[in-house]
């Protein structure tokens, strides 16, 4: 490979980092006991991602702050990974993920929702471009399993496309499937609720 190149692909890649949004999600002093005392150090935990639907989370060690974000920033940017996204605001379906004592639940949501999460889970949302999303926390608050769950649980989403792919099927037939699926709970939820009074009615009695 040719300098000019290099510096081409090197100028390529610088722009499209400056794209990418960079969150920060935590940083903790550490220490080190060594013969003589304890040597202090800095640990951060970033989220980076292109607001696209690409994201990805990395941590890094140094003596002082802004290497320790700086190496959690280049190990986030190799660790990036791709989510379909429905209309490109929210995720295709509801999911569930763990990692460690990490356990956490992401639903999608209509339009005008907004991010519902906290702390860590918040952080990857807003790196992803998700604009509508619910989402829960039932494990641990170690936001560093927390982030790892929460990719865990993105990692499983999938759309339409990717799944009509697997069972050799057209996209209309995984619509409609799911269509007739969610017009099946609306009159079930609608017999219940017209069930409910008559069983009052009779306890009343």
């Amino acid at each position: 490979m040719s300098q000019r190149q290099e510096r081409s692909d090197r100028r390529d890649r610088d722009a499209r980092d400056s794209d990418l949004i960079e969150k920060l999600v935590g940083i903790n002093r550490v220490a080190k006991v060594v013969k003589g005392g304890r040597r202090f150090g800095f640990a951060a935990l970033v989220v980076v991602g292109d607001g696209k639907g690409r994201a990805g989370a990395g941590a890094g060690k140094a003596r002082e702050v802004p290497e320790a974000i700086r190496k959690a920033t280049e190990q986030a940017k190799r660790n990036m990974v791709r989510v379909p996204l429905r209309e490109g605001r929210t995720l295709h379906h509801d999911g569930k993920g763990h990692f460690g004592a990490g356990r956490v639940v992401v639903r999608s949501a209509p339009s005008g929702t907004g991010i519902i999460a906290g702390g860590p889970m918040r952080a990857i949302f807003e790196a992803l471009g998700v604009q509508d999303v619910v989402a829960k926390s039932t494990g641990t608050s170690n936001p560093h399993n927390m982030v790892k769950a929460t990719f865990d649980a993105l990692l499983k989403i999938s759309s339409p496309r990717q799944v009509a792919a697997r069972r050799g099927k057209k996209v209309s037939d995984i619509l409609n499937n799911r269509q007739d699926g969610v017009e099946e709970i609306a009159a079930n939820d609608e017999t219940a609720s017209e069930a409910a009074p008559e069983k009052t009615e009779k306890s009343d009695g």
